[in-house]
């Protein structure tokens, strides 16, 4: 070879190594399937998202006020046309919640954003930013129904941080939808109750969303949330059944636990009873008890640890520190971020956190038994880098949770008839389980609406057996054993009822009617 072209060709290997060593690789191969995108901007108008004056100027606030809910789409898709690069990605990012900005003052904003975080890195930062991705712009759909995954992304984050994972998981056939982490009021995110629930019904309008594509398959729904969005995905899973598997990277199910901890500062909903779906936690390097006890909240309670009505899978990366989970961290944080790691070493622990993600999707919304293989394999026999990961493998050990929901299914398999028999042997398994005179009224009633009276009749015993004091209880069992023919006890519980409560008119009218 002339010493020319030995030389050029040295200096492009020289190049292109160095080029890689500073910029992230996202290293899993992708499935069998092209990938498109849309992007979508619709509004919530069940909610209202900003007040009549910005809460920045004071100025009166013009035009749409209810909540925006930008949505970035991932599908699988036919092959063809010109993927975007990772800048265009960035560039959704400046219309999540003002859908009418110009052209000049998109690029103005994501050049921007480009310089804050080039720091040291800008010429690795552009080339990251001109990366090409996967995803086809408006790629025309292939046919088939697809499991859906809802992307959460982190605290006060952009839909797009987390780009490689979701098209990397519509390359193996879902559909991905994810919007950005928005607060109540106001385009950052709060970190209280109201935050996460608003985060939470972002969830649930997504997926309410996913039911209107012909792709989606929305009896098969999974949600994957990093930080913020690995505790509000558990907040969504909590109120919405159609949520099968859970995945929180380095999720704030750990790190934020006051507000599942059933303190007063708690969401008293999210609880382990409650959230009864299989959860893959993808951690960081857990903190020694050191760093912990040196932390400003420290570490006191475990979630996870509660979790005895679902199957909890926990990795842990011992190269990974918490904004290593997402990928548009690992394009731009600077390489001290990184430890005793490079960002090469740290980019193939993130490829193999999208891996567990995809199996354990895999396994609990297509029933693949491979993918629930690779979960309770060793990593080693995975084939994961030696000393990368470590797993903690739970399994379920109740498979019947202390809720209404159980006790409904319970009752109506041994009968309503014997339903005072029934809740003492249901609150003796599960001693935490208290049904409240409300709700055994509101259950009572609604029976009653439905013309189903000697149920009504039932509820209505039991009600008025755990809370004799009630007179609504009683009132009502008197009420249904009247309309069921107990004539007798109908009489002898509105005496009750009188006994409870002199005044009570409905009861006196009855007695008067019906004394002998």
């Amino acid at each position: 070879m002339p010493f020319k072209r030995f030389f050029l060709s040295l200096l492009l290997v020289t190049s292109t190594a160095s080029h890689a060593s500073d910029t992230f690789v996202f290293s899993n191969a992708p499935g069998p399937h092209a990938v498109g995108l849309k992007l979508i901007q619709q509004y919530d108008h069940s909610r209202l998202y900003k007040a009549d004056i910005d809460l920045a100027t004071g100025d009166k606030v013009e035009g749409e006020r209810a909540r925006p809910i930008q949505t970035l789409l991932w599908y699988p898709a036919a092959r063809g046309g010109k993927p975007l690069n990772y800048r265009q990605y960035l560039e959704t990012a400046a219309t999540e919640d003002s859908f009418t900005l110009g052209a000049s003052e998109i690029k103005r904003l994501t050049d921007a954003r480009i310089e804050s975080n080039a720091g040291g890195r800008r010429e690795a930062v552009l080339r990251e930013m001109a990366g090409a991705m996967r995803a086809v712009r408006d790629a025309r759909p292939v046919e088939g129904k697809f499991p859906v995954v809802i992307y959460a992304p982190s605290y006060s984050a952009n839909a797009m941080e987390n780009a490689d994972l979701c098209e990397y998981l519509a390359s193996h056939g879902y559909i991905v939808l994810s919007s950005a982490s928005i607060g109540a009021r106001t385009r950052s995110m709060t970190v209280d109750l109201e935050g996460a629930e608003a985060q939470a019904a972002d969830i649930a309008w997504l997926i309410g969303f996913a039911a209107t594509l012909p792709q989606a398959d929305t009896g098969r729904v999974g949600v994957v949330g990093f930080s913020w969005g690995g505790l509000t995905n558990v907040f969504a899973a909590a109120k919405d059944a159609r949520i099968k598997a859970l995945v929180s990277l380095d999720g704030s199910l750990r790190y934020w636990s006051k507000l599942v901890d059933g303190s007063r500062e708690a969401a008293h909903y999210v609880t382990p009873a409650r959230v009864t779906v299989p959860l893959l936690y993808l951690g960081a390097r857990p903190r020694t008890v050191e760093e912990n006890l040196r932390m400003p909240n420290p570490l006191n309670y475990s979630f996870m640890n509660e979790m005895k009505y679902s199957d909890v899978y926990i990795v842990s990366f011992q190269s990974m520190r918490h904004a290593n989970f997402s990928s548009f961290g690992m394009r731009t944080v600077p390489d001290d971020w990184f430890g005793d790691y490079t960002r090469a070493e740290v980019s193939v622990a993130h490829s193999w956190a999208a891996r567990y993600t995809r199996h354990f999707l895999d396994a609990y919304l297509k029933n693949d038994a491979a993918g629930l293989a690779f979960l309770n394999n060793t990593p080693a026999a995975n084939g994961a880098p030696p000393r990368m990961l470590s797993l903690d493998v739970r399994r379920k050990t109740d498979a019947v949770p202390p809720t209404l929901e159980s006790f409904v299914r319970f009752l109506a398999q041994e009968g309503f008839e014997k339903a005072i028999d029934s809740y003492a042997r249901f609150t003796t398994q599960h001693p935490g389980f208290r049904l409240s005179a409300d709700e055994l009224f509101s259950w009572g009633l609604e029976l009653l609406k439905r013309e189903a009276f000697v149920r009504a009749r039932e509820i209505f015993r039991l009600g008025a057996q755990l809370y004799p004091d009630k007179a609504f209880l009683v009132e009502g069992l008197a009420e249904m054993q009247a309309k069921t023919g107990q004539k007798e006890e109908a009489l002898a519980n509105y005496r009750r009822v009188l006994a409870i409560d002199p005044q009570h008119a409905d009861a006196a009218k009855y007695v008067k009617a019906h004394a002998p």
